[in-house]
């Protein structure tokens, strides 16, 4: 389900065919999910090249924003200062970022060998959220072969709600998980894409807001629940785009991904890691390139807005979708966190 099965349409931007990050063209997404009577976990990949093109040789044009910096994603720092995107982005949980990224130097050794040539430095990005109620998360349970198996399975076409790294994750209190979603805007006759992958881990159930509906109270009776105090947990936003855009500007475009948190109801508490990651396809940074001057098509300035706007909805309808396609999960010690679906009557 999408929040779309609801009746709900959020914003009033195109989406893509797919109505995901996807519909930028060459972006795959690959799941690999660890479900058992201890763990619900597991791990994401978003790979921004096409099948055949290693990302650590054809480099894309990226940027970082932390809303809210209590979390422990890797490779960041080396985004702010360079401006490159340089592996796969892979999405986990908090005690596995180091256990995943081990995996993507692997990875990226054996893109390198097979270009005849011998890894000297990588820059791994990892998104983390914790999943420990509804996962042994101490167990540590994603590692390389975890990884391998989903950037194998990476595709234009993938599954939202309760899988991958979102197979665990709590989302305004109620099932979370990983939601994505599209805009598509145009200018000087040319289509663009800008699409959001969300890892929705955080919220407050009294703060949920869905398209102005405001359900947390009325579900909050039905489920006779004590309120949760805080706002915490995490969100990891995946902004990807065709867009022109420098470093710089992407960093603007990819900023407005709070936007979207903030319409569904999150403020971004002090114990939520919030944080978004941008990239754009436009840019082939060709690592082995000879030349030393680089000539870098660039969209301008003044006419970013469409694009703003596009990253506001489609973080939001994200972040609305992962809320949607989640199922009611039980974890390794009997707490059971319930989906949006069984309150859909609250929302007409």
């Amino acid at each position: 389900m999408t929040i779309r099965d609801f009746g709900l349409i959020p914003g009033h931007l195109p989406a893509g065919p797919r109505n995901a990050i996807t519909d930028v063209a060459g972006v795959r997404v690959g799941h690999c999910t660890v479900r058992s009577a201890r763990h619900n976990t597991g791990v994401t990949v978003i790979l921004p090249r096409p099948q055949g093109q290693d990302v650590y040789f054809h480099r894309c044009t990226a940027a970082a924003h932390v809303l809210n910096g209590y979390g422990k994603t890797a490779g960041l720092v080396q985004i702010q200062e360079l401006g490159q995107l340089e592996t796969p982005i892979a999405l986990t949980n908090t005690l596995n970022v180091g256990l995943v990224c081990d995996a993507l130097v692997d990875y990226t050794n054996a893109a390198c060998a097979a270009h005849g040539q011998t890894l000297r430095s990588v820059n791994p990005v990892v998104g983390e959220c914790n999943d420990g109620t509804l996962n042994l998360i101490a167990e540590r349970v994603v590692g390389t072969a975890e990884v391998n198996a989903a950037l194998q399975s990476a595709s234009p076409d993938f599954e939202q709600g309760c899988v991958g790294a979102g197979t665990g994750m709590i989302c305004h209190e109620l099932k979370g998980g990983i939601g994505s979603a599209s805009r598509v805007i145009e200018a000087d006759g040319r289509a663009f894409t800008v699409g959001v992958l969300a890892l929705c881990n955080h919220g407050q159930l009294r703060e949920l807001n869905v398209l102005g509906r405001r359900p947390g109270e009325a579900i909050r009776r039905r489920l006779q629940t004590p309120p949760r105090p805080e706002d915490k947990g995490s969100c990891i936003l995946v902004l990807a785009t065709d867009l022109p855009l420098s470093s710089r500007q992407l960093g603007r475009v990819t900023r407005r991904c709070a936007v979207g948190l903030a319409r569904c109801g999150s403020y971004w508490g002090h114990g939520s890691g919030d944080i978004a990651i941008g990239f754009t396809t436009a840019h082939d940074l060709d690592r082995e390139a000879p030349c030393a001057v680089q000539t870098l098509e660039v969209f301008h300035e003044d006419r970013l807005d469409p694009a703003f706007l596009a990253a506001a909805e489609a973080s939001e309808e994200a972040v609305l979708n992962a809320l949607a396609a989640a199922v009611t999960t039980t974890g390794y010690d009997g707490t059971t966190v319930h989906a949006l679906r069984e309150f859909a009557d609250l929302l007409k």
